[in-house]
């Protein structure tokens, strides 16, 4: 069992075992963010869902409002005029079968791949290499394009790829602890409004079981899920 340290200990003291408002839960995230670098702010959501049946899974994308609050590095493969178009439109790599040989050495000096439908029958190789790291190109995810100018501003400007796990659990970063309140719960506002619209058609019953937040050295906490559903932001912030 993982040790729990000295400030873990003392900052879970400061949370009740409740399901707090979505703005109190916020101020308390970022109350307890007090590790020694810019933490990020993380959702754990568990859902009613079974990923092993092919019409309970869950994967698409979200554009958070206020940003991730990190510069993304967008790779794009691609062929032709397309990789300068991918190059004009700020991608920080971008080519061809040499980027795919590249990447094949085990070199990954990106966060996001985005691939043309034309080169996936090529990237597909790279399957058992980016798959694990989340970073392999889908269309679900909106990674698999010719439109690469939208695709690359998006994606840098906020947008994120999530997907639930093999447990129906979904993990995502969605801002910075250092964002203020407001912000954050625009973006967790637009996360909840996105799992709620991309409910898989399989999901039977009670789809949403719990909402926790936490910075990333801090401790869980639980939100409210239907005053999540329920909020018109412009009640609350």
């Amino acid at each position: 069992m993982a040790k729990v340290s000295r400030r873990l200990q003392e900052l879970q003291k400061k949370v009740e075992e409740r399901a707090y408002d979505p703005l109190e839960a916020l101020t308390l995230l970022k109350e307890t963010a007090t590790a020694k670098f810019a933490e990020s702010a993380e959702a754990h959501i568990r859902l009613g869902i079974d990923p092993k049946y092919t019409d309970q899974q869950l994967r698409t994308t979200v554009a958070l409002p206020k940003g991730t609050g990190q510069a993304v590095r967008v790779a794009v493969i691609a062929r032709g005029e397309k990789v300068t178009e991918a190059t004009n439109a700020g991608a920080d790599l971008a080519g061809s079968e040499e980027l795919i040989a590249e990447i094949q050495k085990g070199v990954i000096d990106f966060d996001l791949l985005i691939a043309t439908p034309d080169m996936m029958p090529q990237v597909a190789k790279l399957g058992k290499l980016l798959g694990p790291r989340g970073l392999m190109p889908s269309p679900k995810g909106g990674t698999v394009t010719f439109d690469l100018p939208q695709a690359i501003a998006e994606f840098k400007a906020g947008k994120l790829e999530f997907r639930a796990d093999k447990t129906g659990i979904v993990h995502v970063m969605f801002g910075k602890a250092a964002f203020s309140t407001e912000d954050l719960l625009v973006n967790l506002k637009a996360l909840q409004e996105t799992i709620d619209r991309n409910r898989p058609s399989g999901a039977k019953g009670r789809y949403w079981r719990s909402v926790y937040v936490a910075s990333t050295m801090g401790p869980s906490i639980e939100v409210d899920i239907s005053s999540l559903r329920d909020l018109k932001l412009g009640e609350a912030v």
